[in-house]
């Protein structure tokens, strides 16, 4: 009688701090997500992708300016149609599912640390997990990664659940985890491809690896190092026929429905991104090794101490940190060869990255680790560079002339779009100086051995420092970058009209004048035609410069911030 009431009020505690994590994942994640307008290219793109699909009202094919979209399936984007549905066709609508993820990721992984480790470790991880830049500002974005990151994670967890060391699985119990195993595969797939399978399938291979050589009688001990899980034919193919039920069933109704050339589209787009870097987004081999390490400050910072599994570990915590490294690596590899770099494609490396801070943490809490000069050093180096960076920043405003004049820009278009009027407050500093006390205060707490406090001080500060610096910088960041252009489309989506770019690619003008089927046209027709309604033209003021005598017909309206906006009407009849 004693061990259920005592199990109860475990239960009731782990309830309560679930709840408090949802809503204060609530609180950092929902509030203010509509306040900025959405960025080219990622977040407009599945927006705009949204917006066609309840405007078409075709939720099986995703399209772009109403033709077909190959580079992504729908699962995200439904997601978004479903939020627009709610809140209407805006940036908080597009932003609110990853709000929710957020929410969903926190409580997933509060679960697993509170099964592996106890509630505590468990609050431990969410806390790194919120209080790291990038893990943090991902999830008030309207990018598709935080919910394919998630349903990669969740298929590993549930391939974990297969092997995990102690339990003893029956036969429903095995095909139920083998199911959900391949579900969250297939759901994966359906959100951006088959890098889903990819990712996946490296993890697992290496980690039956060591089984598989064993049955063939091969010895090597470099591979003692990775974590052992029994090979079992069955489960490999009940997750194979859930992964493709799930993962197949779109790209299977696009073939049913006449779309196969799309789905080769998209495979042989799925193939470039990996051989030919994207315009403007190509990088160093080690572009993500430095992305992780300061993007996912100070979680990172901690990781480093815990890369290595602690021989004391329990053969279950073994089990999921060894596969832990497994996909960190795997991940990080992957995308150091992929030659195209863009910021969130390592961004699935957050779970294992703040799994092994949140582990260091555990360890330095109960004495285990040590904490080191090193990671001193390191903290106040980083946070002295943020603090700098949101410092400095805003005194570019004050001295745009001066850095004009000086020729250091040789951008013609960066350079125009410093003369943006954007209004900063002067006291970003204060943001800098936040992070910058809070991380020399738990510095000192910590080699006072008053590690628990200055690990509460470190990310109280970092979490301030974060959710401050996402509600003043983007805002005006816009206001240089695109704020400018933006604000035109939007004047111009309740005229009956059409509205084009040029030299510069963006989904802008589809999503911020709201553009019909019946507004797409010809460019040649529009330059030159007899066209029955305003035509409108954005370019950049350095391609307007070469390009104007090629549109003579197109009268300057008006020039702001390195955009140049052009217009030509329809001839009346009596002329």
């Amino acid at each position: 009688m004693k061990i259920a009431q005592v199990n109860i009020r475990s239960n009731l505690s782990n309830l309560q701090l679930q709840f408090l994590i949802a809503i204060s994942a609530a609180v950092l994640f929902i509030p203010f997500i509509g306040g900025v307008h959405l960025f080219d290219w990622d977040e407009i793109n599945f927006a705009e992708c949204a917006r066609e699909m309840i405007v078409s009202h075709d939720y099986l094919n995703v399209q772009i300016n109403f033709l077909p979209f190959w580079e992504k399936p729908p699962l995200f984007i439904w997601m978004q149609v479903l939020s627009m549905k709610v809140f209407g066709v805006n940036e908080f609508a597009a932003r609110f599912p990853n709000a929710v993820i957020g929410i969903i990721s926190l409580l997933f992984i509060f679960n697993i640390g509170r099964k592996l480790f106890d509630s505590r470790f468990g609050l431990g991880w969410v806390v790194v997990y919120a209080g790291s830049i990038l893990p943090h500002f991902y999830f008030r974005s309207g990018i598709i990664d935080p919910l394919f990151n998630l349903l990669i994670f969740a298929a590993i967890w549930f391939f974990i659940k297969l092997h995990l060391a102690g339990e003893i699985i029956s036969a429903k119990r095995r095909f139920g985890f083998s199911s959900l195993w391949g579900v969250f595969t297939g759901l994966a797939i359906l959100t951006k491809g088959p890098t889903a399978l990819l990712i996946i399938g490296l993890v697992v291979a290496i980690a039956y690896l060591p089984d598989l050589l064993r049955l063939l009688k091969i010895k090597s001990r470099f591979l003692t190092s990775i974590p052992a899980f029994t090979l079992r034919f069955s489960d490999i193919l009940v997750f194979f026929l859930f992964t493709i039920l799930v993962g197949g069933s779109w790209f299977l109704l696009q073939v049913l429905n006449g779309n196969a050339d799309m789905v080769m589209k998209f495979i042989l787009y799925q193939v470039r991104l990996f051989t030919i870097p994207d315009a403007g987004h190509g990088g160093p081999w080690f572009y993500h090794f430095v992305v992780l390490l300061a993007g996912v400050f100070p979680a990172s910072l901690f990781a480093l101490m815990r890369f290595r599994r602690a021989k004391d570990q329990p053969a279950a915590q073994r089990q999921f940190h060894g596969l832990m490294l497994i996909l960190f690596w795997v991940v990080l590899i992957l995308f150091s060869i992929v030659k195209t770099k863009i910021v969130h494609y390592s961004s699935l490396c957050y779970f294992p990255l703040t799994f092994f801070a949140a582990v260091a943490i555990r360890d330095l809490l109960n004495g285990s680790l040590k904490w080191r000069k090193w990671l001193s050093a390191l903290l106040v180096v980083f946070a002295s560079v943020f603090a700098i960076a949101v410092s400095v920043l805003p005194l570019i405003d004050q001295f745009k002339e001066k850095i004009i004049d000086s020729g250091i820009i040789k951008d013609d278009f960066a350079v125009a779009n410093l003369q943006a009027d954007v209004e900063w407050t002067g006291l970003e500093w204060v943001l800098g100086l936040i992070l910058i006390s809070a991380v020399i205060y738990s510095v000192i707490l910590a080699h006072r051995q008053s590690i628990s406090k200055a690990l509460k001080v470190l990310f109280a500060g970092s979490v301030l420092f974060i959710a401050g610096a996402i509600l003043v910088f983007p805002y005006r960041i816009e206001k240089y970058s695109q704020r400018a252009v933006i604000d035109f489309y939007i004047s111009k989506s309740t005229e009956k009209c059409y509205v084009l770019n040029s030299g510069y690619f963006s989904y802008a003008p589809l999503f911020y004048t709201k553009k019909m089927p019946d507004d797409c046209a010809r460019p040649m027709w529009l330059l030159t035609g007899n066209i029955d309604r305003p035509f409108y033209l954005v370019l950049k003021e350095p391609h307007y410069n070469e390009w104007k005598h090629l549109i003579p017909a197109m009268e300057v309206l008006y020039k702001k911030n390195g955009f140049v906006f052009l217009a030509r009407y329809p001839v009346k009849k009596n002329e």
